[in-house]
């Protein structure tokens, strides 16, 4: 019973019965079917409030009532479309109504905000979607010549460095150019930025500490040397709170309105009766497979 009372689509029905019934106690209805329109003190100052958060001021008095008499206009406009059945069958208005009711299953969910114990265990469920870039450092000498020749040339060169320190320097070495000879420890994003996502795809697979290659790109073929690698690491909640907050309320509110039309659902009974030509062409269409008709 605790569990239908937190239900948002209870609170809505509660909320209308008691509009209903404070509507009907203050001037017997003012509704669409009736002909008494009320200015309340709330009324007035919900329009005083929207002036005054658009103008940054309160309206004087004649905007007051400017605002006072744009509502009535606006009010008796909607009862006469009302009447004469303007409202119906107009796809806006349709859609806008049906807004309005999710928007406050919407308001309603906003107003319980996610447990850590919620926010964790959707981490757990999403972490990766939020896991952090594997990083790299490397060091890299450059061959001009493509193809196969400048393959072999690179490989030579490999054989080279190979046989000294990883740490040794490589000024003299391979063909000068505007690439950077090496890049700091940073996001492997920025590998593919400066040499391309085939390179840092190549770079990823690459032993630390060791010079590998050759490595192809757009430039040419590159010898390649990762001096420092980091994997990408599960954040904590508290690094990724603000998102994961957002996540968790979006999927709260998408499960609240499936909730809310499947219960509606069942108090409906909806019957689909298809145009003759498109009854006819699903009658001859093949049945899919394993559908048992």
């Amino acid at each position: 019973m605790k569990a239908l009372f937190r239900e948002p689509l209870v609170h809505f029905l509660a909320l209308g019965a008691l509009l209903f019934l404070f509507f009907q106690w203050k001037g017997g209805g003012s509704g669409p079917g009736s002909r008494h329109i009320a200015i309340t003190p709330g009324l007035v100052e919900h329009l005083s409030s929207a002036f005054t958060k658009v103008w940054q001021r309160p309206p004087t008095e004649p905007e007051l009532k400017g605002l006072i008499d744009e509502y009535v206009k606006e009010e008796m406009a909607v009862r006469e479309a009302a009447a004469l059945g303007l409202d119906r069958d107009d796809t806006v208005i349709r859609r806008r109504l049906r807004q309005k009711v999710e928007f406050l299953i919407e308001d309603a969910v906003e107003q319980a905000p996610a447990t850590d114990a919620e926010l964790q265990a959707w981490l757990d469920r999403n972490g990766s979607a939020l896991r952090g870039e594997p990083q790299v450092a490397l060091r890299q000498v450059y061959v001009r010549t493509g193809g196969a020749a400048g393959q072999a040339q690179a490989q030579k060169l490999l054989e080279r460095l190979r046989a000294q320190a990883p740490g040794a320097r490589t000024d003299e070495l391979g063909d000068a150019s505007m690439l950077p000879p090496e890049l700091p420890l940073g996001p492997l994003s920025e590998v593919a930025n400066t040499f391309g996502s085939g390179f840092a795809a190549r770079v990823e697979a690459l032993p630390a500490g060791q010079w590998s290659g050759p490595v192809e790109s757009s430039y040419g073929w590159h010898l390649v040397l990762v001096v420092e690698r980091t994997a990408a690491v599960k954040p904590a909640l508290a690094d990724v709170r603000p998102a994961v907050e957002r996540e968790v309320q979006t999927e709260r509110r998408r499960a609240q309105l499936q909730a809310l039309y499947e219960r509606l659902l069942k108090k409906y009974t909806v019957v689909i009766e298809m145009p003759r030509d498109q009854a006819a062409d699903a009658a001859a269409r093949p049945a899919p497979a394993g559908s048992g008709r």
